[in-house]
């Protein structure tokens, strides 16, 4: 039991802080980019870290639960306790102690945690690109706050004020404008960053004419992020609870994507379970069969692949049902019949000893 969780511990982190380097690198032009700190970019890419102990804890059971018993195999250990008497089920227990425990994990993770982790990072990263980005304006340089929105501003001071400000607003097709200010003081209205602008003028061309409009004013407001309807962004699946996967408001989504949010839904159910599936296959390619002194390579090589396919088996299935919600049981079958087949094959054997020998009994007290 300690060598199954402390080797589950190790594999999932490692893991897990793989993927997180590897995905959080497309972040680093975000960040950098918008001039931000080094705790902003862990507070952001530490958001998605649930989701991916969520993806790699059912693999890290089965890898781990193979490779410690098939070295306890190796290592003779477990022809010793079969010579001791100890039963496939008894050998078995700490396997499945540890599996059941990542399938509740795994079950926490998808169902609570990770959606409302998604919510958080992607609210965190919709924060950085339109409303952070504006206070991080530097002295002398053209800071691109969005696609659509660059700014200039000879100097800064620490109070907030602005000094030379130019500002390219491109937000609106056919009302580009150039505004130049000789002061401007950033506010935050609303959460929103907007900077007032004094003493300036706004510049446009009008497209059907040719001609150059220019508007002078005192003092003037610009709203600075990407865009107003930005702001009312739609949800990621990720980002929805359970119940409003299997059962969304129709008035608010596609119907098209009806299916993707069930399929998404019942991905979250049938993972866990695929976490104790993967357990009792590595299960039943140590425990089950014949020793061989020389060691035994093809079961686990075995086991393997069969994980390998059912994962692809798996995503196939998700894909079709997304078209066709009628295949979505098949996803739940593909997820619970292996555990179910594994423990018929290991524990069958054990079960029909067990009421063969009640049945002797039984009748050596009748006789």
């Amino acid at each position: 039991m300690r060598q199954l969780f402390l080797a589950l511990i190790a594999t999932t982190g490692g893991l897990s802080a793989l993927i997180w380097l590897t995905q959080s690198l497309r972040f680093v032009s975000l960040v950098v980019g918008r001039g931000l700190s080094l705790r902003v970019f862990l507070e952001l890419t530490s958001l998605m870290v649930p989701s991916f102990v969520a993806v790699v804890l059912p693999i890290t059971t089965f890898v781990v639960t193979l490779f410690v018993y098939h070295r306890l195999s190796g290592d003779r250990e477990l022809t010793v306790m079969q010579a001791a008497g100890l039963s496939p089920f008894a050998l078995a227990r700490p396997g499945l102690i540890c599996a059941t425990v990542a399938m509740v994990v795994t079950f926490t993770l998808n169902l609570w945690i990770v959606p409302a982790s998604y919510h958080e990072f992607k609210q965190y990263e919709f924060q950085i690109r339109n409303k952070m980005a504006a206070f991080m304006l530097q002295d002398g340089v053209f800071t691109k706050v969005s696609d659509a929105l660059t700014v200039y501003v000879r100097e800064r001071g620490h109070d907030g004020s602005l000094k030379g400000i130019m500002i390219e607003d491109d937000r609106v097709a056919n009302s580009r404008a150039t505004i130049f200010a000789e002061r401007g003081t950033m506010l935050v209205v609303n959460d929103q960053p907007r900077v007032v602008l004094y003493d300036g003028s706004r510049q446009e061309i009008d497209h059907r004419t040719g001609r150059l409009t220019m508007l002078l004013f005192d003092r003037n407001t610009i709203d600075l992020t990407s865009s107003k309807n930005q702001e009312n962004r739609s949800r990621d699946a990720s980002e929805m609870s359970l119940s409003e996967l299997l059962h969304p408001d129709l008035t608010q989504i596609n119907i098209r994507d009806r299916g993707k949010l069930a399929v998404e839904g019942w991905r979250r159910i049938t993972t866990p379970l695929t976490a104790f599936s993967f357990a009792m296959i590595a299960l039943v390619a140590i425990l089950r069969g014949a020793f061989s002194r020389h060691g035994n390579i093809t079961r686990p090589l075995g086991a393997i692949l069969s994980v390998v396919g059912l994962l692809a088996l798996n995503l196939m299935l998700q894909n079709l049902a997304g078209r066709n919600m009628a295949l979505i049981p098949l996803i739940l079958l593909e997820s619970a019949a292996p555990a179910f087949i594994c423990a018929v094959l290991l524990f069958g054997p054990e079960i029909r000893a067990g009421r063969e020998t009640a049945a002797i009994v039984r009748q050596t007290q009748e006789g």
